[in-house]
């Protein structure tokens, strides 16, 4: 085949054929072709997209370009949850340990933050001493003894994706819904999972801004899933303000600790809650979403989950000290607080700008190769439907480094709208639930 001929027949709007897509990801995998023949066959499917038995060909050749994993000897089902990214979304460091404590294995492949949203790699690095760049031996031997284990993507596992998503970065292919949903499912069905829970975000901090994308984004994703007979469900969250209180690294930590000791923002709790029981539901450890988040609940008052996350750090190299005195984790030297400009009820949070706020103070990166520093943030001191009143502190910043921090304050201040009234009808924390045929 002439990869040229490819690169024409998507541009012209014509649907390949599984043995043309497994040609394109295997030939770019070897590096056969050059990347600018890659990035013009990425734009074409950025631009013409792809039909469902396209998008499924492109995930099955990226899922086996690499190693696909095997946990059959692992005797409870294996089941593991993915966000499409948001600011402040932690939830994975709560629900890995929950879903453990209570007898289900989740092996967690997990990425970096890039732009305004945060990684859970990065939160991870924040416990000093954690390594995320284990083998999938020790990936392996950890997730046997403790029940759950969270790394990186290895060289092994979905190859193509790597690749791929390098180049979707720089050529402005990135929201590609066919594109976003094999990049996502490739990496997840090599874990070798029975089943996976999607939190699909919707709203102005999310890639997907309106409900409409963030659900057919996530239909596509449960029918790949439903395709390959994996129990699938995507709930449709929002990301219209932060979730939770804190925003960087080390912050986000801390205040996952706070949830696993059964306290922390009523928001993150709530959603924690409900991903742990369809988590529990899809891995057949419970007979209704109901009873799973009440067994979650349980893991969590009886501090077995805690004990959990304890025994996972031990395990990754990590200070287990955070557990139980979570101010040994990074702390900025610096601190400052964005004041309300007048009184009434906040209205709206600019949840991207919150994001790009927090990526300027050092907390995120503008380029992959970009250093962060897990110790600067923003906490927020009010959300959506709090009255303030005038100089009420409306969040604060953690910093190192001033270089930004006018910039940071100019756009903080402007990313909380506040009003007389608040909306009659108040944004809900989950906007759709999209159950897969398996489920």
């Amino acid at each position: 085949m002439l990869f040229f001929e490819l690169i024409k027949k998507k541009r012209d709007g014509r649907e390949l054929s599984r043995e043309e897509i497994e040609f394109i990801v295997s030939s770019y995998t070897r590096g056969d072709v050059p990347d600018y023949q890659v990035s013009a066959f990425l734009m074409a499917t950025f631009l013409r997209g792809m039909t469902r038995a396209e998008t499924s060909a492109l995930l099955q050749s990226m899922l086996h370009s690499g190693q696909v994993l095997d946990f059959s000897e692992f005797p409870a089902r294996k089941i593991d949850k993915h966000s499409t990214g948001g600011v402040g979304d932690k939830t994975s460091l709560i629900l890995s340990p929950v879903v453990a404590a209570g007898g289900v294995y989740v092996p967690m492949l997990s990425g970096r933050g890039l732009g305004h949203t945060g990684g859970t790699l990065d939160k991870l690095e924040a416990i000093p001493g954690f390594s995320v760049d284990l083998s999938l031996e020790r990936f392996r031997e950890i997730l046997g003894k403790v029940g759950c284990a969270m790394i990186g993507q290895t060289a092994e596992v979905a190859p193509a994706d790597k690749k791929l998503y390098a180049l979707r970065d720089v050529t402005a292919t990135v929201e590609s819904m066919p594109l976003i949903c094999a990049s996502i499912m490739s990496k997840k069905l090599a874990e070798g999972i029975d089943g996976l829970v999607l939190d699909v975000k919707t709203g102005s901090g999310a890639f997907m801004k309106s409900d409409e994308d963030s659900e057919a984004l996530a239909r596509l994703m449960v029918e790949a899933g439903d395709d390959m007979g994996k129990r699938m469900v995507a709930l449709i969250t929002d990301m219209d303000q932060p979730l939770g209180n804190k925003v960087g690294n080390a912050l986000e930590v801390e205040e996952c600790i706070e949830v696993l000791r059964g306290g922390g923002p009523e928001d993150l709790r709530i959603l924690s809650l409900e991903l742990c029981g369809w988590m529990f539901y899809l891995g057949e450890r419970v007979n209704t979403v109901e009873e799973g988040k009440h067994l979650a609940w349980d893991l969590i008052a009886t501090g077995r989950a805690l004990d959990k996350f304890r025994a996972m750090i031990e395990e990754q190299g990590g200070d287990t000290q955070i557990v139980d005195a979570p101010w040994k984790l990074p702390r900025a030297q610096r601190v400052g607080n964005i004041f309300a400009p007048q009184e009434g009820f906040v209205t709206a949070i600019a949840c991207e700008q919150v994001g790009i706020a927090s990526l300027l103070l050092g907390g995120g990166r503008a380029k992959k190769e970009d250093k962060i520093d897990p110790a600067v943030g923003i906490t927020l001191q009010k959300k959506v439907g709090d009255f303030v009143h005038v100089n009420d502190t409306l969040c604060t910043i953690h910093y190192n480094d001033d270089g930004n921090l006018a910039d940071v304050r100019d756009m903080l201040t402007e990313a909380f709208k506040i009003g007389e009234h608040l909306p009659a009808t108040p944004r809900p924390l989950i906007h759709k639930v999209i159950r897969g045929k398996n489920a």
